[in-house]
């Protein structure tokens, strides 16, 4: 059995791609922060079944194509694996911008410790594995 075929170490990777990727997308609601229209998005947290579920269950997605390296990617056009969801009911500004700033900042601190978190548990993971091999 490969280390990557372990589900905790899978799971724990899954956790770290998406806290990558919501990082990503709280930047950009910080950095639109003042443009008109924007709403903020944010990523909706990944959900973990038992190993047989997810296999029945395992479905081919359509997804967007971008056909020149020259286009800018749109909503949606993403190459990240995690369905992203609407912000909150924020009060709107005249420009029609919908990004709390204050929010956005608190989204982004919890999502710091939770990849440090996840880290942690993962290296530790890994050091439980050296041990068990003898290699420690």
């Amino acid at each position: 059995m490969a280390i990557a075929d372990i589900p905790i170490l899978s799971m724990l990777r899954t956790r770290l791609q998406w806290a990558q990727e919501r990082g990503k997308v709280l930047a950009e609601n910080v950095a639109n922060s003042d443009t008109p229209d924007y709403r903020a998005r944010d990523l909706a947290p990944p959900k973990f079944e038992a190993a047989g579920q997810m296999a029945a269950t395992t479905i081919p997605t359509v997804s967007l194509v971008r056909t020149e390296s020259g286009h800018i990617a749109g909503i949606g056009l993403s190459d990240s694996p995690f369905r992203t969801e609407a912000g909150g009911n924020y009060e709107v500004r005249p420009t029609g911008n919908a990004v709390n700033l204050e929010d956005q900042m608190m989204k982004v601190a919890a999502n710091q410790m939770d990849y440090a978190g996840a880290t942690a548990v993962y290296t530790r993971s890994l050091n439980l594995i050296k041990i068990a091999l003898g290699k420690r």
